[in-house]
Parts: C-alpha cells; structure tokens; sequence
C-alpha cells in the first residue's frame, strides 16, 4: 500500500543505491523487463505500475501531486530513503515533481524521452494528427491475442525483431476474456480520467543533476512499408521535430544541471532497440 492504495511494482533487486524506474502513459512496469536487469551490476532496481495502470489500484485522482505522494508512499513502503529516479514518456511527472518537492528522497534524475511539455498545445495539436488506430486499437486487433499481437507489432514497435522482449508488457495491458478476445486492462472511464488531468513540469524547482535521453524520431520511420514510412516521417517533420527542439531549449534553460544525449531509435522503442547506448548514458550518469 501506498498513499492508500494499491500499487504493483516489480523488484529485480542488486546492489547499491535504489534506482526506480516509472513508465509512461497506458503502460505499465513490464516496459522496463528488458532494461532493468542490465542495471542490476550498480543498483537496486524497482519499477512500479502507476495508480490506473497495469495491476495497480484504478483509483483516482491523477493529478501531479497525488502521482508524486504515490511515489514517495512506495519508497516508504520498501524502506527506501533516496533514490535515483528514471521516467519514461509521462514518467517525466513524478520524476519532475518528486526531485522538486521532495529534494532529500531524490540523488540523480533520468528523462527517458520523458522531458516533454505532453500537456501543450503543441503536442495536443501533433497527437490529434496521429491515425486513430494509434491510440485506440480497433475491434480487430483485440479480436484475439495474436491479433493485439501483431497491432502492437505494425503500430508500435515495428524494430523490435525479438517479440518475447515486449510480450510481458503487451500482455499485462490487455485482459483475456473467456472468449479469447480482448478488452484493455485500463478502462474506458480510468483513460478518460487520465486524459483529462493536465500536468506542468516544473523543471525550475529541480535541483538534482539530471540526464535528459531523447529518442530520435516518435514513431518508426523505417521498418513500415513505403507509404507509412512516408506518412510517419511526413507527421514527424512537421510535428516531432520543432516540438522536440522546443523542449530540449526549454529543459537546457530551466534545468541547471543538466546533460542531453540523443539516442538514434523511437519514444516507443527507446528502452529496447537502444538498450546498450541507455544503459551505458545511465550509468555513467548515475555513478557520477
């Protein structure tokens, strides 16, 4: 329990100082199963499902401070006085706002392709430009289990050529029905709940040194066949790329202590098809 709910986190245990790893919006900790056990030479590594997501309590509400209680709720629980923290995509919240309220819990901060304005109108203009089957899937692929499979696979994570790599993940969002087909764990009222609560980073109260990783691109503009790959790169150009530049201004003036590297694959795919240039930026970052 923590800030009276339920959270369901994963511990993949070693030594040294406790690194907690938050994923991103409609995931859940299964994102980090390919990543997490290459830090566990330096660190103790925890990744938690957010309240609304994965097996966690669906309780709300999901505003900043209530995420950043939940935080510091489960570092209590498991006994941990200060830990690095590492948010993928909306991530970037808790990671943001914990360093800021709550200086003494937190040593090093990590953005993975998580120090975003999500909230702005820029990127709102840029997400309602996405197909609509990127968001939601159709009735199609929760048709059965191989159907989401393969959605997730053309949609989502095209370069990921393991699929046992992603399957923890993809299936801890998803709900088997006695059927075979599927239904998404988090629900219609939970999505829109979340949807609807907006969140500012405040990176200005940040005081922690911080690594900000962004991914090269959004979306696979290389592994789809010849006309999506037109069309993602065409949304990128026109979107990702001045909103990406935008942000990366923003966090070089804001955050005082701050390294940007760029990685070369997608916000999707960042912590597997660039697990080795991650983990590397990570602990030479982390180790000071």
């Amino acid at each position: 329990m923590a800030n009276g709910i339920r959270l369901h986190y994963l511990d993949w245990g070693g030594p040294g100082p406790a690194l907690i790893l938050i994923h991103g919006y409609a995931s859940n900790p299964h994102v980090f199963d390919d990543l997490a056990p290459a830090l566990t030479d330096g660190f103790r590594v925890v990744a938690y499902a957010r309240r609304g997501h994965g097996q966690s309590d669906t309780k709300g509400p999901f505003d900043t401070a209530t995420l950043t209680n939940d935080l510091r709720g489960l570092m209590d629980g498991l006994g941990i006085a200060k830990a690095h923290l590492a948010g993928w995509s909306m991530g970037g919240v808790e990671i943001t706002s914990m360093a800021g309220i709550h200086p003494e819990r937190v040593d090093r901060i990590v953005y993975l392709d998580g120090a975003y304005e999500w909230w702005s109108p820029a990127w709102e203009a840029a997400s309602k430009a996405l197909p609509p089957n990127f968001w939601v899937p159709p009735a199609t692929a929760m048709a059965s289990l191989e159907a989401y499979r393969e959605y997730r696979r053309i949609v989502w994570t095209p370069a990921v050529r393991d699929r046992s790599r992603v399957e923890a993940n993809m299936r801890d969002g998803v709900v088997i029905q006695p059927d075979g087909t599927l239904r998404r764990r988090m629900s219609d009222s939970v999505v829109q709940a979340v949807n609807s609560t907006s969140h500012r980073l405040d990176y200005t109260k940040v005081r922690a040194p911080a690594l900000a990783i962004y991914a090269a691109t959004f979306r696979d503009v290389m592994n789809g066949d010849p006309a999506q790959n037109a069309e993602q790169l065409a949304w990128e150009q026109k979107y990702m790329v001045p909103f990406q530049a935008a942000s990366i201004e923003r966090v070089r003036r804001e955050l005082p202590h701050v390294e940007i590297v760029k990685v070369p694959g997608t916000h999707l795919d960042i912590v597997f098809t660039c697990r080795a240039q991650v983990v590397a930026a990570m602990r030479r970052f982390l180790r000071g």
